[in-house]
Parts: C-alpha cells; sequence; structure tokens
C-alpha cells in the first residue's frame, strides 16, 4: 500500500527495473513526489552500486552492513523485491507488476529485455496504459545505440570535460571531469519530467507510450550556453577554469586568507562592487563599465580586481559585498555545506529509520510545495526486503506461489 497518499504522485505506482544511477535516481525522485515504486534486483548481488563502497553503512553495533553510502543516495522510498528475470516465473511475475503499474523504468542495453518478453513492445500488449521509460547511454536510434554508456565516458564525449578544468598553458591544465556524475543526475531530472509529461498526456488520450532517453543526449542538451556560444558564435568554447565565457567578473579570486567567489551579473553590480571595494574609478573606465567591454578585457580588470580583494580576508569581503548587493560566496567544502544553517533549516538532511542501521541520513528533497509537501518515510530497501508484501499484496500471490518463485 502506498502510504504517501495526499503526495503529488500518490496515484502512481512505478517499477524500477534500473540500476546504477540516472534511472534509479529517476526513481527516488518519482517516489520523493508520493509514487509507490517498487525495484526489482538481482538474486544475491541485487543493483551493481550496493558493493560501490567503501564506505558502508554501520549497522546498530558499529559494523558495517552491505549497503553502499552509493547506494542509498539513490534508492530512497522503494521496495526492493528479488526478481530472476531470465526464468520464466520471474518474467512472469514481472509481466503481472507491469499489468498493475502506471510506469516502469529501465535501462537495460538496446533490446535487453525483448529477449524475455519485458521490452515496451511486449508489455505494452498487456498494458496499454503503461509509460514504459528507457534510459540508455546513446538512445535507442543511431549508430551508437548498441555501446555501453557511462557517465564519465559521456561527459567527455559529450563535450562537458572539454569546457571543465583549467585553460591550457596553465599549471594543472587538462581535461577534467565534474565531482558528481552529473549526466546521470541530469538524465534522471530528464527522465522525471518525462514520465510525469507523459502520465499528464495520457489523461486525454488514454494511451502510455515509450520514453527514449540517453545520456549522450542530454550531456549536449544540457550544454545550455556553451552550446549556443559555438552554435551562434561558430567557436569552439575552451576550458576557462573558473571564468566565466560570458560574464566578467565571474570567478575566484584569493583573498587575504584563502578564495571566494565574485558572481557579477550585470552592471549594475559591477558598479556596487567597485564602490565598496574602494575603485570606483573601475566603473568609470569605457573597457570596464559594460559586460561585453569587460569580457573583451578580462584579463586586464582582473588582475586589478584581485589586487583589492587580496588586502582583506574572506569573511571581509563576504560581508562588506552582501550588504550592497553583489553576488558573493565562500567555497566551502562538504562537510560545511551540511553543518550550513542554511542548509538545516531548510530541512535538507534528514534521517530514516532504518531495519539494521537504527537511522539512516539522507539529503532531503529540493522541492518545497505549499499544500502537498514532500515527507521522506521510507529508507533505501534491503535487497528483496518487500518480496511477499509485494507479492501477495499487490500481485495477490499465494504462499505456494511464492515459495515456489522463490524456489526457481
Amino acid at each position: 500500500m502506498n502510504k504517501a497518499m495526499g503526495q503529488p504522485l500518490s496515484h502512481i505506482r512505478v517499477l524500477d527495473l534500473s540500476r546504477i544511477l540516472a534511472g534509479p535516481w529517476a526513481g527516488q525522485l518519482l517516489a520523493d513526489l508520493g509514487a509507490e515504486v517498487i525495484k526489482v534486483e538481482r538474486p544475491e548481488v541485487g543493483d551493481d552500486t550496493r558493493q560501490w563502497g567503501p564506505p558502508f553503512l554501520d549497522d546498530d553495533e558499529g559494523s558495517p552492513t552491505s549497503e553502499s553510502a552509493y547506494y542509498l543516495a539513490a534508492n530512497r522510498g522503494k521496495q526492493s523485491v528479488v526478481i530472476d528475470i531470465t526464468t520464466t516465473a520471474g518474467q512472469q511475475a514481472i509481466k503481472d507488476l507491469a499489468c498493475c503499474c502506471d510506469v516502469m523504468l529501465e535501462n537495460y542495453k538496446v533490446d535487453g529485455l525483448k529477449k524475455y518478453g519485458l521490452d515496451y513492445a511486449s508489455l505494452s500488449q498487456i498494458n496499454p496504459k503503461l509509460v514504459y521509460c528507457s534510459i540508455t547511454g546513446f538512445g535507442q536510434t543511431g549508430p551508437y545505440k548498441q555501446r555501453a554508456g557511462y557517465d564519465f565516458m559521456i561527459q567527455a564525449m559529450g563535450g562537458l570535460m572539454s569546457v571543465t578544468g583549467e585553460p591550457d598553458g596553465q599549471p594543472g591544465a587538462g581535461p577534467q571531469k565534474v565531482g558528481v556524475a552529473l549526466a546521470d543526475i541530469m538524465t534522471g531530472l530528464y527522465a522525471t519530467i518525462a514520465v510525469q509529461a507523459a502520465l499528464a498526456e495520457r489523461e486525454k488520450s488514454g494511451k502510455g507510450q515509450h520514453i527514449d532517453l540517453a545520456l549522450f543526449d542530454v550531456q549536449a542538451a544540457t550544454l545550455a550556453n556553451q552550446a549556443m556560444n559555438y552554435l551562434v558564435g561558430g567557436d569552439t568554447p575552451r576550458r576557462m577554469g573558473n571564468a566565466h565565457p560570458n560574464i566578467v567578473p565571474y570567478q575566484v579570486f584569493a583573498t587575504a586568507d584563502g578564495h571566494m567567489i565574485l558572481a557579477v551579473g550585470n552592471d549594475k553590480q559591477f558598479t556596487q562592487f567597485c564602490n565598496a571595494a574602494g575603485c570606483p574609478e573601475l566603473a568609470c573606465d569605457d573597457k570596464f563599465s559594460h559586460n561585453p567591454q569587460r569580457v573583451e578585457y578580462r584579463d586586464e580588470l582582473c588582475e586589478k580586481i584581485a589586487t583589492y580583494l587580496v588586502q582583506h580576508p574572506t569573511a571581509y569581503w563576504l560581508q562588506l559585498l552582501d550588504t550592497v548587493g553583489v553576488p558573493c560566496g565562500p567555497i566551502n567544502e562538504i562537510d560545511q555545506v551540511f553543518n550550513d544553517p542554511q542548509i538545516r533549516a531548510r530541512n535538507m538532511v534528514v534521517d530514516l529509520p532504518h531495519a539494521v542501521a537504527g537511522q539512516v541520513p539522507q539529503v532531503g528533497n529540493p522541492i518545497h510545495f505549499s499544500r502537498t509537501p514532500i515527507t521522506l518515510t521510507r529508507p533505501p530497501p534491503m535487497l528483496g526486503e518487500h518480496n511477499e508484501a509485494v507479492l501477495r499484496d499487490i500481485l495477490g500471490y499465494s504462499d505456494e506461489q511464492i515459495a515456489a518463485l522463490h524456489k526457481k
């Protein structure tokens, strides 16, 4: 039974056959929004990420469990069912579940589920209302469709690493991946959006449909202004370290005791910065008074700004610039992020009850509804934790049928 009644997607049931990150991220977000999510895992090993550690969650006696931090990051709110889809009985169980689900998520290789009769064409015959979302590295069509795709290689092939890192000729120069699996995360977000759009369309047509999502496509799509810089301007964007290709000053600057971010977004903010920093003449200089000119003369301007910022510690600048409305910020480490009073005030750190650990920490959901608030109650499941509950309560299997399925 769905315990999220009253939340936006409490009327939706999701069958999640995905693993690793992109698909599970979508499943977790749908669960956060109230959907009932049934995660199907392989016998004995489950989702690959269960073994992607250390660190592993400690049980209530302080000993490591088999629950890796990586797995715990993308699977809360779900029920775990162990089903071997290579068996006839397992395939039938998936078909039975698909008949009573609204959505199915999967990230097998192209046609990987077809041999089991679990592809969209097969399942849509028994449930025409099923919204079936396939996530692959390169999509269901095109010359690369049979290739496996992992976030790291997608960041490289999709251009993100070509604009991330220090520029050539600088210390530490070279292509650099982003510190989190951004292509996977963004694909999970696009999948969530696509699923909800398909469900909304189903309200009009009464029919489900197949969603084809590729990490490579998503990475290209999320190049955003860098993509348009190339398509409109014709020049290939390059690595610029922490500088911005279209805005100046918008980068890291050294202070007397460390570093800080200065993020001036318009001419008014630049004038306010100059007045506060004691260099009002820069705002009146024709080379710097408007952003296009500041971009053209970025090196000269940033050298001048640097001489002012290095005279005082970071805290001094943060307080001063915040007072006059100039965007700036510290460069926090992750422990500082999750102890920040703003993060705590926004409930971005929560503890959920856990079967063997007592409690498991989770990062809160950043969506805040005024009328149907998200309430996190279900922790990431243990492997196969909900086998009997799902098979009995949702599918109506008898004890004998459940025992036979376990045996097979």
